[in-house]
C-alpha cells in the first residue's frame, strides 16, 4: 500500500503539515527539519500523488521548451542543457518545435486548457512581435534567441552583432581579404541572420574591405546541403575567395565538403568559420573554428528565471545577455 504523509510524519517526529510543506517545497521549513523529513521520505519510499498535488497547488511540475527545429544540432544541444537544469530544479521538460510557423508560435500563447498543463514556457520565437505576447500571460514565459520583443517576458540571448564581428575580424587577422558570407536572410524570421550580417559588414568596413555581391550568399535553410550548394555556387563564379563565414556550423560543415570536393585546401586556400559550436564541428575534417555561445548559461538562466516567475519572484521583462567566445580550430589555423 502507498505510504501516507501521516506515516512519514510519525517517523520524522513532526506534524503532517510539516511533511506537506517539505513535499510542496515551501521555504519556511528549518533546514534540519527538512533534512529529517527527507530522510523519512527516503526510508519509507514515499511518493507524492502528482494529480492531487496539482489540484492542491495549481502546479504540474512540467515546463515546456519550444524551439524552431529539434533536428538542428544547436537546438538539440540547447534542449539537453535545459533538461539538465530543469531536472536539477525538480521539473520535467516537454519538448516541441514550431518550424518557424507563426500560427504555431501564436498557438503556444493561446489561453487554452491544454496549455495549462505546463507551469511555464521557454520559447525561441522567430515570428512573434511585442503585440503577440500577452501583458499578463496565463503562465510565465522566458524567451530565447535574437528576436527582440519588448514585453513582460524575460529574454535570454547573446550579442549576435558582436559575435559575427569577432568571427570576421578573426578571418581578417589571418590576412584574408575576400570573405564570403553564407546564410543571410531577408525574411521575417531572419533576425539572427540580419544581426550576424550587420556584425560582418561592420568588421569588413573597419578593415577597409568591401563585400563583393558574388560572395554574399543568402540561405533560408540552415542545413549542410544549403552550405554545400552555396559554397559550390561561390566557387563556380570564379571570383577570388580566401575565407568563408557561415552563419551556423551545419552550413559550414556543408561548405567544407564542397571545398574538399573541389580540391580547395582548408585553411591554406580558404579559411572557414562557423557559428554555434555544435559537437560535430570538433570532429569535422578539418575541425571547425566557430563562435561558441554559452549554451549552458543560456539554459541555466532560462530555467532559473522561469522557476522564479512560477514561484512569484520578480516581475519579468528583463533582458539577459549571455557571453560567447571564438573557438579556434584547424579550419583557420596555419
Amino acid at each position: 500500500m502507498a505510504v501516507t504523509l501521516k506515516e512519514v510524519a510519525e517517523l520524522a517526529g513532526v506534524s503532517v503539515r510539516t511533511v506537506s510543506n517539505v513535499v510542496n517545497e515551501f521555504h519556511h521549513v528549518a533546514p534540519e527539519t527538512r533534512a529529517r523529513v527527507q530522510t523519512a521520505i527516503d526510508a519509507l519510499g514515499y511518493r507524492p500523488n502528482a494529480a492531487a498535488r496539482s489540484l492542491r497547488t495549481g502546479r504540474t511540475g512540467l515546463l515546456a521548451l519550444v524551439v524552431p527545429a529539434l533536428d538542428q544540432p544547436y537546438f538539440a544541444e540547447l534542449a539537453r542543457a535545459v533538461v539538465r537544469h530543469a531536472t536539477a530544479a525538480g521539473y520535467t521538460v516537454v519538448l516541441d518545435q514550431t518550424d518557424a510557423d507563426r500560427d504555431r508560435e501564436l498557438d503556444l500563447l493561446a489561453d487554452q486548457p491544454r496549455r495549462t498543463m505546463f507551469d511555464g514556457l521557454i520559447l525561441n520565437p522567430l515570428t512573434l512581435t511585442s503585440a503577440d505576447i500577452p501583458a499578463r500571460p496565463t503562465r510565465p514565459i522566458v524567451l530565447l534567441g535574437e528576436r527582440a520583443i519588448a514585453n513582460s517576458a524575460d529574454h535570454v540571448h547573446i550579442d549576435n552583432v558582436a559575435a559575427a564581428r569577432v568571427a570576421t575580424q578573426h578571418l581578417i587577422s589571418r590576412g584574408r581579404k575576400h570573405v564570403a558570407v553564407i546564410g543571410s536572410q531577408d525574411i521575417p524570421s531572419g533576425q539572427s541572420a540580419r544581426l550576424r550580417l550587420q556584425g560582418t559588414m561592420l568588421a569588413l568596413a573597419e578593415a577597409g574591405l568591401t563585400a563583393h555581391p558574388d560572395l554574399m550568399r543568402p540561405s533560408n535553410s540552415y542545413t549542410r546541403q544549403a552550405g554545400y550548394q552555396a559554397m559550390l555556387d561561390i566557387l563556380d563564379l570564379g571570383h577570388p575567395v580566401d575565407a568563408v563565414f557561415c552563419f551556423n556550423d551545419t552550413m559550414a560543415i556543408g561548405a567544407l565538403r564542397a571545398l574538399r570536393e573541389r580540391s580547395v585546401r582548408v585553411p591554406e586556400d580558404v579559411a572557414v568559420v562557423g557559428f554555434d559550436d555544435i559537437e560535430e564541428g570538433q570532429f569535422s575534417s578539418p575541425s571547425l573554428t566557430t563562435i561558441r555561445p554559452d549554451k549552458d548559461a543560456i539554459a541555466r538562466i532560462a530555467v532559473e528565471r522561469l522557476v522564479a516567475r512560477i514561484s512569484g519572484r520578480g516581475g519579468g521583462g528583463e533582458e539577459i545577455e549571455v557571453g560567447f567566445d571564438l573557438v579556434e580550430r584547424q579550419s583557420t589555423q596555419g
